[in-house]
Formats: structure tokens, C-alpha cells, sequence
């Protein structure tokens, strides 16, 4: 597959504008290096920051000589910050940075020779996160899987063009899983790609073959938004974001009964943590995208990397033969 060049290509030393999404517990050092060494950049997802399972995951991206990165969650590492140099430990060439004031991780990512890019979700994060120092942008829109705000994708990307001006390199991420999706962000003004839900569906991925078939047998309609997956976990979300999830027995019990669900958190805490252990698909997050529909089978990463571009040249060029 030809190289398709961007402003991204350039800025990180990689063949195509496609990247992975840090998902965590899914986005580990094998599905990160698959990216990578297919010619996009791979991001390792160390979300909340476990330390132990940093140190498994990250070695396994020492020997890569092709650039890779890792994400992490700001609000909660910004409280144990010794995470962050954890990371930066590997060498990293990139840290994704989402949810949080990037602030105080620009200056010893900068230090440790990485790039900074910070993931936003509206206009006046976009703004903010250039004027604390970070390197590029990854915009998300409220299609994808997980954490984020409500703008979707299609108007979010251009208004984040205009107001940040050309010379920014954007990422856009949100509702994309192919080709098709990856020429739509290119043309709202966004410089790459990233993708997480479809490469849930991967062979490298770290979740069970029971969490990829459900997601393979999943639709759009069948996602919920929610932040029940997090408090049962204890994890404290800022107040506007919520989770898109596809929803199982656990949401259908309680999403819409908050008030119940909060007086039995006591009890259903050990519950969940027992259905983690137990891979119980129906009370554990997955954590999926409006894509889902677009998905139909678990591949290797090199091939989701290689047909999504396919799909955008073969795109591009029915576009061209429009003019």
C-alpha cells in the first residue's frame, strides 16, 4: 500500500495518518507495536495508571524502531504523577493525554523528548490545550466508544479547524472505522485518524473472544451512555462526561434508576468486581463506539490497518471521478 502523507506523517515519522486509540485493557504492547509496525502509530493504553500492568506492557515496545506512544488518563495520574515517569521510562516518541489539565505533564513529556498530544472534545478545549503547550490536537467526537463530551464528529472537526487555524495538526477520532470515515475527517480539515472500536475487533486486542463476539453481534442502537460503569468502579469522572458502552443486563437494570443504583453501590461493588473476574459480558463495560455496526469480523491489525486504506484511496478516487 502506498504511503498517504499528511501533516501528521511528517510531524511523527509514520507512513500513514492512522493511529490507535489507547483503549484501556484493550490497547496493549502487542496491538500497539501491530499499528506501528504497519506503518501507523500505536498507542499503548495506560488509561488510569496500573503500574504493574505498565511495566508488562510497555517493555514490550523496547525493541519497536518504528515511533509508538502511550495514553493516559490526566485527572487520575495527576495524582499520582511517578506514573508518568513510569511511561516515559520506555522512551515513548508520544503521550496521548485525555481528560484533564494538560498543563503540568507538558513540561517533563517535552524533557523526556516526546511529543504531547492532547485529545479535546470542544472548541474552547482545543484552545486551551495549545495554550498550555501541547504539540497537536485529537479531537473526539460523542460517537465513539468510551468517555466524552456531545458534539459529534462531523461538526466538531471543521469548527476545530477554523478556530485553531492550518498549521495545528488534528487528529479526528469518533465514528470512524474504515476508509470511508478516515476520507470524511481528512475533508472536515483533520490531519489523521483514530480508531478504537475497530480495532477492539482484533486479533492482538487484549480483550476475550467473548468480549470481540459481542461486539462483532452489536449495532449503534445497542450502545447506552452512562456513567454507571464508572461509579460502580469507583472512579471519580468529571461531572459533564459520560461513557458509551454497549449495553448489557447490568445497564438495563440500572440506567435510568440512578437513584437506586446509588443506595446499592455497597453491594454491587464486589458484584462487579467478581463479573470482571469472570468475564461476564453481561455486567462489564465494553466500551464501543457507533461503529459497531460497521463491524463484522476480528482480523489481525496489519489488515484493518491496510483496508482502511484501501477504503480511503478507493474513496478519494470515486470522489475525484464526481468532479
Amino acid at each position: 500500500m502506498a504511503a498517504i502523507r499528511s501533516a501528521l506523517t511528517t510531524f511523527l515519522g509514520i507512513q500513514h495518518p492512522l493511529v490507535l486509540a489507547p483503549m484501556g485493557g484493550a490497547s496493549g504492547g502487542h496491538l500497539a507495536a501491530a499499528v506501528s509496525n504497519a506503518g501507523g502509530l500505536g498507542l499503548v493504553g495506560a488509561s488510569y495508571g496500573d503500574p504493574d500492568w505498565m511495566v508488562q506492557q510497555l517493555s514490550l515496545m523496547q525493541d519497536l524502531n518504528k515511533p509508538w506512544g502511550v495514553g493516559l488518563v490526566m485527572f487520575t495520574v495527576a495524582k499520582r504523577f511517578e506514573l508518568l515517569h513510569l511511561a516515559l521510562e520506555f522512551g515513548p516518541q508520544v503521550v496521548a493525554l485525555s481528560f484533564g489539565d494538560a498543563r503540568p505533564f507538558i513540561e517533563p513529556i517535552h524533557q523526556a523528548n516526546a511529543k504531547v498530544i492532547v485529545q479535546v472534545h470542544d472548541v474552547d478545549q482545543a484552545l486551551y490545550a495549545l495554550d498550555a503547550g501541547a504539540d497537536a490536537l485529537i479531537v473526539q467526537g460523542a460517537e465513539a466508544g468510551g468517555h466524552s463530551l456531545r458534539r459529534s464528529s462531523m461538526p466538531l472537526f471543521p469548527a476545530v479547524r477554523d478556530a485553531v487555524g492550518e498549521s495545528v495538526i488534528l487528529i479526528g477520532t469518533g465514528g470512524i472505522a474504515d476508509g470511508r470515515g478516515m476520507a470524511a475527517a481528512m475533508a472536515l480539515g483533520m490531519d489523521g485518524v483514530m480508531m478504537g472500536t475497530r480495532f477492539l475487533a482484533c486479533d492482538e486486542a487484549l480483550p476475550s473472544e467473548r468480549v470481540k463476539n459481542r461486539l462483532l453481534h452489536a449495532v449503534a442502537s445497542d450502545t447506552v451512555r452512562t456513567r454507571i460503569f464508572d461509579d460502580v468502579r469507583g472512579i471519580s469522572w468529571p461531572a459533564e462526561y459520560s461513557g458509551r458502552a454497549i449495553a448489557n443486563q447490568f445497564s438495563e437494570s440500572w440506567v435510568g434508576n440512578e437513584q437506586a443504583f446509588s443506595l446499592a453501590l455497597d453491594e454491587l461493588r464486589p458484584q462487579y468486581e467478581r463479573a470482571l473476574a469472570a468475564d461476564d459480558v453481561g455486567t462489564k463495560a465494553i466500551w464501543a463506539g457507533e461503529v459497531a455496526d460497521l463491524i463484522k469480523d476480528v482480523q489481525p491489525a496489519r489488515s484493518i490497518v491496510e483496508a482502511t486504506l484501501k477504503g480511503y484511496a478507493d474513496t478519494v478516487a470515486k470522489l475525484g471521478r464526481t468532479l
